[in-house]
């Protein structure tokens, strides 16, 4: 039986409104749990308050109602923050902004020091978060040398130094290329898969979100949709009223089943709708 990470229960939060303007509501009564070791992508478009979710998650931003359970622990005591930021790691979308070393394993080391962890200690989750992230051979280079996707790895490097239960990643691919982009959803995706660590994803891009075990679509606060990715994405329609679009590959798959035939919508990867593809014309 799977235990929860999370559990956010008639979540309220508004940002403050400057001077006279009035409060800007985001969530109103929010209910959502998030299972320990589990992969999930939050997707929609800006403004439907995903990364607000990622912000509260981490005890960034704090409820004005309800309550954020993580792991067990209400982030609105203030005595149980630093435990909270210790079980749930968080990536944000500009790597250089976390990068605070001009030596890669400095960088990483960061954090561990920190909280005060023994130096031999420190040594040991250095070189084992880099190898995890694939970036090893890189920890004596600068960081600002390194291309966006590297850096974005030693991102995640420094916040798995800290031995997290969770990585919250919020847009960690907006500001990559393709190729960044590949290595930073696969380091993510190989944590998850491999050591167990619940990942939860925050991303506009469909894309990625099917790597996930489970995708949680918002829009204006809201959850219109959370299920396996492949259920999720076979609802195009739905997708397409609140002006959000399915993966290319389930996009195609639907208009083909417009034209008549009767294909499977589930099949997301590009490796997968081939295949569907492939029997459907017998090819």
């Amino acid at each position: 039986m799977s235990n929860t990470a999370f559990t956010i229960q008639n979540l309220r939060f508004s940002y403050p409104g400057a001077e006279d303007m009035p409060d800007t509501p985001v969530f109103d009564g929010l209910n959502l749990t998030i299972e320990e070791g589990s992969f999930v992508a939050v997707v929609g478009h800006n403004g439907c308050g995903k990364s607000t979710l990622a912000k509260l998650l981490n005890a960034v931003l704090l409820p004005c109602g309800g309550s954020v359970i993580a792991y067990g622990m209400d982030t609105k005591d203030e005595k149980l923050l630093l435990a909270i930021r210790k079980r749930v790691g968080m990536v944000f979308q500009n790597p250089d902004n976390q990068i605070v070393s001009n030596v890669v394993e400095e960088d990483v080391a960061f954090a561990p020091e920190n909280l005060g962890v023994e130096p031999a200690e420190i040594r040991k989750r250095v070189d084992d978060a880099l190898r995890r992230v694939g970036m090893y051979e890189y920890r004596n280079h600068a960081p600002h040398l390194l291309s966006g996707g590297q850096k974005q790895r030693i991102a995640i490097a420094g916040v798995l130094a800290m031995q997290p239960k969770c990585i919250v990643l919020d847009e960690p691919t907006a500001m990559l290329d393709p190729q960044g982009r590949k290595e930073v959803l696969e380091t993510i995706e190989r944590l998850c898969r491999e050591s167990g660590m619940t990942v939860v994803l925050i991303t506009h891009h469909m894309d990625e979100a099917i790597r996930a075990d489970r995708v949680i679509v918002m829009t204006s606060g809201k959850v219109i949709a959370d299920g396996k990715p492949g259920e999720v994405f076979s609802r195009v329609e739905l997708l397409r009223e609140n002006r959000l679009t399915a993966p290319d590959t389930a996009q195609l798959l639907y208009e083909l089943n417009r034209e008549g035939y009767s294909l499977a919508l589930d099949a997301l990867s590009p490796e997968a709708c081939a295949q569907t593809l492939a029997k459907a014309f017998k090819v």
